[in-house]
């Protein structure tokens, strides 16, 4: 369907191909041929940083979009309907398998209480099945190897003391699939692994502090920076938190889930490395600058 998609637009033939395979062979024959000029990745931090290396030595250059950790503020003046929504679909829309997913909720104490109550009560009206069913709500993660990853971390947040508050559970349905119940931790700190690690999962880990700056100091205590978003009625804060939030994207009263292909996308600190993605910005990366002297 993609090479379909190309072929209808205006890209001259073989300007677009498609080589599928696994990223240890095909992925380490790209970066290591010197008839490839640029290398743009997604993956893992660890595989990324192989990707810079081989394209230094290479002096190719290379465009990185790796780990997250996203968190996703619900101050005390939040609107808590809207944070519920922003949390459940930042946390859960795509089975949670979108590295732009908020995995951590950052709740002022103030409000926690109530708005762990509208996010459970969301959960505990999820339909899980079949994503192309109607009425379907979540469908099933990626593979075996993913479920089962899912589910040690499941045990991982019960070994480290977080209360498993809903779902997180295998479910076994009519239709053949891999599918868990979306999953809500409570009682978590920031130190805990599942606060530390992209689980990629239908997964979320709720984190009680006191006012905004140490829902801001908690949030920006990761090793990554892709997105961040906050729900608050305040301007002052928000502007605050665009600008204090240490993350390449920043949403206000909306999920930190979803960007648009017009605008540039990338992160900071270890989620991102090189010109950004999409957009206009794109063109610092896919061309190159010359310059031209002519006399008439």
């Amino acid at each position: 369907m993609t090479e379909i998609i190309a072929r209808q637009t205006v890209l001259p033939a073989g300007a677009f191909n498609l080589l599928m395979g696994p990223g240890g062979r095909v992925g380490d024959a790209l970066i290591h041929s010197d008839r490839v000029h640029a290398v743009s990745f997604t993956g893992s931090l660890p595989v990324g940083r192989q990707v810079a290396v081989a394209t230094a030595t290479h002096l190719v250059k290379c465009q990185l979009e790796m780990g997250s950790k996203n968190a996703l503020i619900v101050a005390a003046d939040a609107d808590l309907d809207v944070a519920a929504n922003a949390a459940f679909v930042g946390a859960f829309s795509g089975t949670g398998q979108k590295c732009t997913a908020s995995s951590r909720l950052i709740v002022v104490a103030e409000v926690y209480d109530a708005f762990v109550a509208k996010l459970t009560e969301k959960l505990s009206a999820v339909r899980v099945g079949h994503a192309l069913e109607d009425g379907v709500d979540m469908g099933p993660v990626v593979s075996a190897a993913q479920l089962a990853d899912n589910l040690s971390w499941v045990q991982k947040g019960l070994e480290e003391g977080a209360t498993l508050l809903q779902g997180g559970e295998r479910l076994e349905l009519t239709t053949p699939g891999f599918y868990m119940s979306p999953g809500l931790f409570v009682d978590t700190t920031n130190d805990m692994a599942i606060n530390r690690h992209e689980m990629f999962a239908p997964l979320a880990c709720v984190i009680r502090v006191e006012n905004y700056e140490e829902a801001l100091s908690v949030l920006n205590d990761t090793e990554f920076g892709l997105t961040a978003g906050i729900v608050t009625q305040s301007l002052a804060t928000a502007t605050d938190f665009k600008k204090r939030a240490v993350s390449g994207c920043v949403m206000v009263n909306l999920p930190t889930a979803g960007t648009d292909y017009h605008v540039p996308f990338g992160g900071r600190k270890n989620s991102s490395f090189g010109p950004r993605e999409q957009g206009q910005y794109a063109r610092e990366f896919y061309t190159t600058v010359k310059t031209t002297y002519i006399q008439p």
